[in-house]
């Protein structure tokens, strides 16, 4: 399967913690500038910076109302992709039989080079 620069780009921009919370609190609804100052403890022009990023790669949008930029989520994936990376897994995937770990058995087809 082929994953498209888009996505790729797309999964290096939100790798940010800062990011990554930001993101998390638009899930929840619209928030301003000032709404993330304050859960994040970093200054406004830090997260006039991330704001920034995201809406250059499509991420979110915002509105003025008065003074105040109020942020939104506009690519559908984001709630998807937050989802999937805050699931917890029990178990690992199980190796084949024939890894050299488990030591089960020999290996009766070809290894992918």
């Amino acid at each position: 399967m082929f994953f498209g620069v888009g996505k790729l780009e797309l999964l290096k921009v939100i790798a940010h913690p800062v990011r990554m919370k930001i993101l998390d609190e638009l899930t929840k609804g619209i928030r301003c500038v000032s709404d993330f100052e304050e859960f994040l403890e970093i200054s406004q022009s830090n997260v006039s910076q991330h704001l920034s990023i995201l809406r250059r790669h499509g991420l979110i949008e915002y509105f003025v109302d008065g003074r105040l930029r109020c942020y939104f989520l506009k690519d559908p994936m984001i709630p998807d992709i937050l989802e999937l990376l805050k699931r917890e897994y029990e178990y690992d995937l199980p190796a084949p039989a024939c890894c050299p770990v488990t030591r089960k058995e020999t290996c009766t087809g070809e290894r992918i080079r």
